[in-house]
């Protein structure tokens, strides 16, 4: 029988030497336990005292132990370290069930990063459980007040979501706005190709959020002034299966998942990170990627200006049928270009209050339409 221990980090790794080195590393800064037997790695596992497991890719071993962490304790956060480079090898290991992947050799700083979002993960999960725990003892008491406690986080969440996007876009100073440009437009778009409330909602959260993954690439890369190697671009386009991790569990985000996992497919099938085609490509992340698209092309730069609307939208219009949807590039072409000027306008004012994005569009589609009718 095992004592119990205090850690809340296992490392498991056949190589004495190397497991000595990364448990002093890790042990500095968390409780870590490291063995090299995998008997008892399982075993450990199944305790319940760890929040997350690292360990080195050892062929078949390493999925079978990921399968016994999956089953054995669902909220423990793994991480794996490989030599592997391949993409599609790195995305294997996340559709396995890894939370994190370090290349190496790795810089140990990186590995802390690694462990760091680790952590944080697995006590979201635990306390995601914890809270829906509670919810089921509400049930008895009436649907009506569980589902007014389904709304209430709904509603948390989206505070949330937006102050946490704010934060994420002051990495990058030259992405003023962008977060509110690429919702609005995106929805603006939604109207005029008739997406039903449902599908504007998801778009609203998946375009707001499209992003998130890029928690998980480190500043050197996602502020390079230069071009990215081809090992850093490796790690950029993970960005969306992270992303998409972060939120794949969230019940109300399941539409948004979808557009922050697709955001950068094509509808030729040259996209990443699961070369879907055409209709194959959830409505939502079609119509997002063009509004994204758009916002690139017309923002200014360090190193360049932004093109004029009339040059952005027949850079669309040769991108029709290849990167993009032609349907939804002819509706583009039918909003009136004093839309996308006022959202623009609007996008780089400085503001602190919440607001609705959706009503937003609303408002803006009322006022245009009642323009018409009185003249």
């Amino acid at each position: 029988m095992l004592e119990p221990i205090n850690s809340s980090v296992l490392l498991y790794d056949p190589h004495n030497e190397r497991r000595t080195t990364l448990k002093r590393f890790i042990s500095a800064n968390h409780p870590c336990k490291a063995i090299g037997d995998i008997s008892v790695a399982g075993e450990l596992i199944a305790s319940g005292q760890f929040d997350v497991l690292v360990t080195e890719f050892e062929g078949d071993d390493s999925f079978e132990l990921i399968s016994t962490a999956q089953f054995l304790a669902p909220d423990m956060a793994l991480v794996m370290t490989t030599e592997a480079e391949s993409s599609r090898f790195v995305v294997d290991l996340f559709r396995a069930g890894v939370s994190d992947v370090v290349l190496r050799p790795f810089d140990l700083d990186e590995l802390e990063t690694a462990l760091t979002r680790a952590i944080a993960k697995a006590e979201i999960s635990k306390s995601r459980n914890r809270y829906y725990e509670g919810l089921e003892g509400q049930i008895v008491e009436g649907n009506s007040k569980l589902e007014q406690a389904l709304e209430g986080i709904e509603k948390s969440y989206g505070v949330t979501l937006k102050a946490l996007i704010q934060e994420l876009e002051t990495r990058d100073a030259e992405t003023h706005g962008h977060s509110e440009r690429v919702v609005t437009y995106s929805l603006r778009l939604a109207h005029e190709i008739g997406l039903d409330q449902e599908q504007r909602r998801d778009l609203e959260l998946g375009a707001l959020l499209h992003d998130i993954g890029k928690i998980g690439v480190p500043d050197a890369i996602l502020r390079k002034p230069g071009k990215l190697d081809e090992r850093e671009w490796e790690k950029m386009r993970l960005h969306p299966i992270q992303g998409h991790r972060i939120l794949r569990n969230i019940s109300f985000l399941e539409g948004a998942s979808r557009v922050v996992l697709q955001h950068h497919e094509r509808w030729d099938g040259k996209g990443y990170p699961n070369k879907l085609r055409g209709n194959e490509i959830d409505i939502c992340a079609r119509v997002f990627a063009i509004a994204d698209a758009f916002d690139a092309m017309t923002s200014d730069r360090v190193y360049s200006r932004g093109m004029t609307f009339d040059e952005a939208y027949e850079e669309l219009k040769k991108c029709a049928g290849s990167q993009f949807d032609p349907e939804i590039i002819e509706a583009f072409n039918l909003v009136p270009r004093t839309d996308w000027e006022i959202l623009r306008s609007r996008s780089l004012k400085e503001r602190h209050e919440l607001f609705s994005f959706q009503t937003i569009i609303d408002e803006l589609v009322y006022s245009q339409r009642h323009f018409e009718m009185v003249h």
